[in-house]
């Protein structure tokens, strides 16, 4: 098995779409290890619909729609970094965390704490809107203070040249391509908008 995981810069970034068009493309399987939030479609069923790929239960569900330390202790429950070692899959795993890096787990770890202890590749989501700069290279310098292996970045919405090539010099990091804004979302337009994103690069960390 190889793993790759999929984290962002914040949240609604659009890294459960992402997710969903790189699960696709690699023929992979997916997991999300913490839902928070169960009201409406979770990102384990969209990616399930957007990929039509095997999709793993996630380990921890919790009812309220916020950090997971918060959910946790809602539901009198805390979560244990113990129970979410990476599963054995056949293939290809990707791994899609919750909101950005420094999201708490509990009250001890935050999702960057799991990332480094999993020791697997790491793919950074980063929308394009106002303050990316700052919350990219943040992200960035945290994901290797913590020793983790960063491929690349991957931008989601309108082109913006300049923000995108400010990030890859001073943060010192790949462009793995950007997702446009897709109206439209279905698994055709999506596989179709990820022609854009650098699979080949993405695939030889596997």
């Amino acid at each position: 098995m190889s793993a790759l995981i999929v984290t962002g810069t914040d949240t609604g970034v659009g890294k459960t779409v992402f997710a969903a068009g790189l699960t696709a493309a690699l023929g992979a399987s997916y997991w999300k290890p913490v839902q928070s939030g169960l009201e409406g479609v979770t990102d384990t069923e969209t990616i399930k619909v957007l990929s039509g790929v095997d999709v793993l239960p996630e380990t921890y569900r919790l009812n309220m729609p916020a950090s997971p330390h918060l959910s946790a202790e809602d539901m009198g429950v805390e979560i244990d970094l113990s129970c979410l070692s990476l599963p054995q899959v056949t293939g290809p795993l990707v791994v899609e965390g919750a909101g950005g890096i420094m999201v708490p787990l509990n009250r001890k770890h935050f999702f960057l704490n799991l990332f480094a202890q999993w020791q697997a590749p790491v793919v950074l989501v980063a929308h394009t809107a106002l303050g990316t700069i700052n919350h990219t290279t943040l992200s960035l310098m945290a994901l290797r203070g913590a020793g983790c292996t960063v491929i690349g970045v991957a931008f989601v919405g309108d082109a913006e040249p300049d923000v995108e090539q400010t990030i890859v010099e001073m943060g010192e990091v790949r462009h793995l391509g950007r997702l446009p804004q897709i109206d439209d979302l279905s698994r055709e337009t999506l596989s179709e908008a990820f022609g854009a994103i650098d699979i080949s690069t993405i695939r030889g960390f596997l």
